[in-house]
């Protein structure tokens, strides 16, 4: 959450900034500053609250040049949204600016102590102490002030540093929250995600915790807090500014929608073999005897994530036999969960690979000696890095903070992981081939939904008026009812809750009458007939019914009141489809309400704060 760019040796330092904040906006759009160094003496800067736009017109007076700069997109988490409490922040005599990101858990005993030095604090937020704290260290040396401001902190930081003391220099310093060094010939940028600073280098340095870096337009040096100089890895990033724009799409939630069926297609690329009817994947660094020791498979996970999670835990189950969990990363490590060494494998899911509970769970399954398997999306992301092994899924750069194409890219990463152990487990040789064969067939199949939505537009438009849904489904379709749910939440601000079908009798059907619509998913599967029996008991109650349902089955049409179609596939790889008309259904009813698609409000793509 957050998001964060600096600079220094780029000539039109605002326009370099301000275009890396709307590209890091996803982060958080609470409110936005911008600080730069001035002719060597003059610490300028521009705060708004909302989005980035307001803070480009706030600091339009501003030099466009400066010697060095920093700029934040904040989501808030200390403090009320407002001017005083957008970053940057400054310490008393306004020469040294600081951004951050994260928590700092100990700032009211710090504020306490810089307080009865004498200090004034001018907002709510925790980030100030960070400012206050490098002054008082300050003594001619901006780095050693930052290194030893950050060791008195508890909690979670990505900063970066500017001052009029050393104006040629940029600062930052990592613990717990992700930031990057952009390499230039004679330049240095950071930010706290990559695509701000494609546009100018894609040689990177990806910081670990506790490491401080000092950068100057011709030189950087990173240290440990201990002052142990080291010598990162420099690394090309992978990824093109393009791979990030929206291109004819009105919303980057409707491209990512769009891009599905090419990310699904990048997921497997390489890694599904049906002419030899093989799995190949690199990453898991597993031997036939690892796999064959693992007795319990534990999915850790949150949000959509944690949905994708729980259809692997169904797919575990039915076809390797290995008793399978999904977990909520927020609840798991704080439970003291029972790890076997050697014999649980613990797999981390998240898109962005930074989520904070999911990486302290994970932390804590190293800990207990359990083995761990990260599922991400961001390479070299904190999870990817500290992970035993891991799959990547390739659905290339997510925007839109509702996420989409990440979860059928997860969904099909853990349907890889499970093939892969099957050759070895109980899968057998017919079932395998069958899925592999199903699998390559999902990314044609969701363009067919997709060539044609006016069905779920004209939905979407009667339920713009809704205040109340119901997301139903059975089996691996009861995790969609969940993404289903989550989705209309986050983007339209309709109360959505999800619920495995026959629980409805256990207290929901409580809420249905003709004013409750009611989203059942009920392709022709092993358990229709049971959700079929849910429906009737929906109706009997003059529930309003969407069924989601596959494509020839036309006894749906004469009991509900809308239908939305899929193609037909096998039961297991049915999330990949069901879920695509819920999230369109979520992306035009939230359209139709004239809400902000993107920016939801009070949510950041990022979540790396507990």
């Amino acid at each position: 959450m957050c998001g964060i760019v600096g600079c220094v040796g780029i000539d039109d330092t605002r326009t370099f900034l301000l275009t890396g904040l709307k590209l890091l906006e996803y982060r958080g759009y609470d409110s936005a500053g911008i600080a730069m160094v001035i002719n060597d003496h003059t610490l300028a800067h521009a705060k708004s609250v909302g989005y980035v736009a307001a803070l480009e017109r706030e600091s339009y007076s501003l030099p466009h040049s400066g010697t060095v700069g920093i700029a934040h997109t904040r989501w808030a988490t200390h403090g009320g949204v407002n001017v005083s409490n957008a970053h940057p922040h400054f310490d008393t005599n306004r020469a040294i600016a600081v951004v951050h990101n994260g928590i700092v858990e100990n700032h009211t005993a710090l504020r306490t102590l810089l307080e009865r030095d004498g200090v004034v604090f001018r907002s709510e937020t925790d980030t100030e102490v960070i400012a206050h704290l490098i002054a008082k260290f300050y003594h001619g040396d901006l780095c050693e002030a930052v290194r030893l401001a950050v060791r008195e902190i508890r909690g979670t930081f990505g900063i970066a540093v500017v001052s009029t003391h050393e104006p040629g220099v940029l600062i930052a310093a990592r613990m717990g929250s992700p930031l990057v060094l952009g390499i230039g010939d004679d330049f240095h940028v950071i930010a706290s995600d990559v695509p701000a600073i494609l546009a100018r280098t894609q040689q990177v340095v990806y910081l670990n915790d506790g490491e401080v870096v000092r950068a100057t337009k011709d030189d950087y040096q990173v240290l440990s807090l201990d002052k142990t100089p080291l010598t990162p890895e420099v690394q090309s990033v992978d990824q093109q500014l393009d791979s990030i724009e929206r291109g004819s799409f009105p919303h980057y939630m409707l491209k990512e929608i769009y891009d599905q069926p090419r990310s699904l297609e990048n997921t497997m690329r390489g890694r599904l073999k049906p002419e030899s009817g093989d799995v190949i994947l690199g990453g898991p660094r597993m031997d036939i005897d690892d796999i064959l020791a693992i007795e319990r498979v534990i999915f850790v996970a949150c949000g959509t994530s944690l949905h994708a999670s729980m259809i692997a835990k169904y797919l575990f189950e039915e076809f390797l036999r290995i008793p399978s969990e999904a977990e909520h990363a927020s609840e798991f490590r704080y439970r003291n969960p029972i790890i076997r060494r050697g014999r649980d494998l613990a797999v981390f899911t998240s898109q962005s690979g930074e989520t904070a509970d999911t990486l302290a769970a994970m932390r804590e399954v190293k800990r207990k000696g359990g083995r761990t398997l990260g599922i991400c999306n961001v390479v070299n992301s904190s999870i990817a890095r500290e992970v035993e092994s891991g799959i990547y899924t390739h659905a290339g750069i997510e925007i839109g903070v509702a996420s989409t194409k990440a979860f059928t890219a997860q969904v099909t990463a853990m349907a890889l992981l499970m093939l892969w152990m099957g050759r070895v487990r109980d899968l057998s040789s017919f079932v395998f081939t069958q899925i592999i064969e199903e699998l390559c067939h999902i990314p044609q199949k969701i363009d067919d939904i997709l060539i044609d939505t006016t069905d779920v537009k004209a939905l979407a438009e009667e339920l713009v008026p809704a205040k109340n849904m119901l997301y139903l489904g059975r089996g691996y379709n009861f995790p969609v009812a969940l993404e289903g749910a989550l989705k209309m939440k986050e983007i339209s601000y309709i109360h959505a809750e999800g619920y495995p079908a026959a629980e409805m009798k256990h207290g929901p059907i409580a809420l249905i009458d003709e004013n409750m619509p009611v989203v059942v998913i009920a392709p022709k599967d092993r358990t229709y007939a049971k959700v079929m029996s849910n429906i009737q008991e929906i109706k009997a109650r003059k529930g309003f019914v969407i069924a989601v349902t596959t494509e020839g089955n036309t006894e749906l049409a004469n009991v509900v009141d809308r239908v939305l179609y899929v193609p037909s596939v096998m039961d297991p790889l049915q999330p990949l489809l069901t879920v695509v008309p819920l999230q369109l259904l979520a992306y035009y009813v939230a359209l139709g309400r004239g809400l902000s698609v993107d920016k939801p409000r009070n949510l950041a793509k990022a979540v790396t704060v507990e």
